[in-house]
C-alpha cells in the first residue's frame, strides 16, 4: 500500500512511519522541510515538497498536519496560522486529490476531541455535537467539516478526534515531567477538568485500525474508556515518577499569563470512545497507572 502522510515528522506521523514500514508499506510525507524526512521518519521515507512531485498513484492518505495548538499564547498571528496550517492546508490537499485520475481509497484526517468544547461533567460520544463555542472547537469544527468534502470525491473519511496522547518522545506528558521531577507538579486549577488520554500505542494501533476497515467513516474518539480528572492524573504521574504532586497552579495566574489559551488547560471534555468500541477495537492501555508505568523508563 502506498500511503501519503501530512504532518508525517511529528509525534504521531514518525510513529505511524515506523509502524507501517515495517508492514512494508510504502510512505511518502508531505513536509515544508523534505531533506529531513529520512532521518525522522526512517531512510525508507521519502519526503517530497510539492503534491505535483508525487508521481506513484496514493492508496491512502493520513491528514495530521498542524501547528501545535498549545506551544504559543493565542495571539491573532498565532491563530491565523493555527488556522491555516490545519484548514488552508487541507483545502489544498484536496485540491490535489480533485485533480487525480487514479484516486486513494480513504482519507483518515486529524481532529481533537476540542471538536466539543469544554464538556464540563457531560460524557461525550460521537453521538454529541459541540457543547461550547470556544477557539479548539471552531477550529476542529472547520478542520472536520472541510476534510469531509473529500467524501464528494469518492474518498472514505475517517475524522479522528485525538484526546491527550501519552508518548515519551514529545507532546504534552514531555513538558509537564520536568516541573514533577522538581517537585513542583500537581494539579491545574480545581483539578475537576476531565483528560481524555490515549497511549501512543493506541493511538498508532487504532488509526490502522481504521485505515484497514472498510465501513469505518465519520468521527471517532480516539481516548481510552477511562478518561479521568485533571487532579487523579497529577497524583498519578507523581506517583510513577516518584515525586510529590501536591502544589497546585492557580486558574488566575494561568489566565493572566496564558490568555484565552488558558482555557484549553482549565477545561476539558469527558470523551468515550464509544464508536472505537463499538466496532471491535481494543485497546493495550485503558488504566492511567499502567500506560503511565508504561513510559516511565523513558521519561
Amino acid at each position: 500500500m502506498h500511503i501519503l502522510l501530512t504532518g508525517g515528522t511529528g509525534l504521531i506521523g514518525r510513529q505511524l512511519c515506523q509502524h507501517w514500514s515495517a508492514q512494508g508499506h510504502r510512505l511518502t510525507v508531505w513536509s515544508r522541510n523534505p531533506a529531513q524526512v529520512a532521518r525522522l521518519c526512517g531512510e525508507q521515507v521519502q519526503g517530497v515538497a510539492r503534491l505535483q512531485d508525487i508521481t506513484q498513484p496514493v492508496d491512502a492518505v493520513i491528514n495530521l498536519a498542524g501547528a501545535p495548538i498549545a506551544d504559543r499564547i493565542w495571539t491573532h498571528k498565532r491563530k491565523a496560522l493555527l488556522w491555516s496550517s490545519r484548514i488552508s492546508l487541507t483545502e489544498t490537499l484536496l485540491a490535489w486529490l480533485e485533480g487525480l485520475a487514479v484516486k486513494p481509497a480513504v482519507l483518515i484526517s486529524g481532529s481533537a476531541v476540542g471538536w466539543y468544547g469544554d464538556g464540563g461533567e457531560r460524557e461525550l460520544t460521537e453521538a454529541n455535537g459541540p457543547v461550547q463555542d470556544d477557539f479548539p472547537s471552531q477550529l476542529c469544527i472547520a478542520w472536520e467539516e472541510t476534510a469531509q468534502r473529500a467524501e464528494a470525491l469518492g474518498l472514505r473519511v475517517v475524522l479522528v478526534r485525538t484526546g491527550l496522547v501519552l508518548a515519551a518522545e514529545g507532546g504534552f506528558l514531555s513538558r509537564l515531567v520536568l516541573a514533577f521531577k522538581l517537585a513542583l507538579g500537581g494539579p491545574i486549577g480545581s483539578g475537576r477538568q476531565w483528560m481524555p488520554w490515549v497511549h501512543i500505542k493506541d493511538q498508532i494501533a487504532l488509526i490502522d485500525f481504521l485505515l484497514h476497515k472498510p465501513d469505518a467513516s465519520g468521527p471517532y474518539n480516539a481516548c481510552a474508556p477511562h478518561p479521568v480528572r485533571n487532579r487523579e492524573f497529577a497524583k498519578t504521574l507523581g506517583q510513577v515518577l516518584h515525586r510529590p504532586a501536591f502544589m497546585p497552579m492557580p486558574a488566575f495566574v494561568l489566565r493572566v499569563g496564558l490568555g484565552e489559551l488558558s482555557g484549553l488547560l482549565l477545561g476539558g471534555q469527558k470523551a468515550l470512545p464509544e464508536r472505537l468500541l463499538a466496532d471491535g477495537f481494543t485497546f493495550q492501555f485503558t488504566e492511567l497507572h499502567a500506560a503511565l508505568d508504561d513510559l516511565s523508563s523513558r521519561l
